[in-house]
């Protein structure tokens, strides 16, 4: 794990209220891998640092993908080339693509694109075809296509039916996980559990990436431990990606 004072080289809102945070960080960008993140110190006024998963990585820089929810994301967000921010890592684990996985199913819930993107860079490399199923609540707030590589087949779908195919993403994923290798997805936590209970994706190998609030992302407060099949976790440390088929949902809550 990398403490260091990354220099901003660009700052572009992609969507309403969403930041594409290229920086300057090379020590970092030499060791990360898909699924990992970083943690991130948001100005003077913050006493914690937030968790941005590593969206890119190219030539010695990391992009970050920043939704504003509050004073400290705000604050990131106004960050301009010239400015450093303070960050550590890459920590946690990464996305596990099998060696003969050829067809790899991205499903991406809003923001849930932040640490499929640098997923799909890497599948691309392997040779593998990338199929991304990207789902938003209206047209506005889908990630943009071309900000993709462009070899990855985008599928689209809106809850309002503005871009792509009308509902939710978890109705269209039946139609697309029959040549499916290794499906990955990262979303709301609803997204999820509608997911498990699904009878098509019995005999998938399923691995998501779970956006949870973290304190400390050294595994230091157990602030974000959830219950698991192989006991309590925590996810700065054991994930956050973890196997779909291995998180225990306990009613509508499976944090401790």
């Amino acid at each position: 794990m990398n403490q260091i004072t990354a220099p901003v080289i660009s700052n572009s809102e992609v969507m309403p209220g969403v930041y594409l945070v290229w920086l300057e960080a090379p020590s970092i960008a030499s060791e990360a891998k898909p699924g990992q993140f970083v943690m991130a110190s948001c100005g003077d006024d913050t006493v914690l640092p937030r968790p941005f998963s590593i969206h890119q990585s190219d030539g010695g820089k990391i992009a970050l993908l920043v939704r504003v929810t509050g004073k400290g994301t705000d604050w990131l967000s106004q960050q301009k080339p010239g400015d450093s921010l303070d960050i550590f890592g890459p920590l946690g684990n990464d996305f596990s693509l099998g060696p003969d996985s050829h067809n790899i199913l991205l499903v991406a819930g809003g923001i849930g694109v932040a640490p499929l993107r640098f997923l799909a860079q890497e599948a691309l490399k392997q040779e593998s075809a990338v199929k991304l199923l990207l789902g938003a609540s209206t047209a506005s707030q889908l990630y943009p296509g071309h900000l993709l590589p462009g070899e990855v087949e985008l599928i689209i779908t809106t809850e309002d039916g503005t871009s792509g195919k009308k509902g939710m993403i978890t109705g269209l994923l039946p139609d697309y996980i029959a040549h499916a290798d290794q499906v990955f997805a990262c979303g709301p936590l609803p997204m999820y559990k509608t997911i498990s209970r699904m009878p098509e994706l019995k005999n998938i190998p399923v691995q998501v990436s779970l956006e949870i609030m973290m304190g400390c992302g050294r595994g230091i407060c157990y602030g974000c431990t959830i219950k698991t099949k192989k006991g309590l976790q925590k996810v700065c440390q054991h994930g956050p990606v973890f196997d779909l088929d291995d998180i225990l949902w306990d009613g509508d809550e499976f944090l401790l």
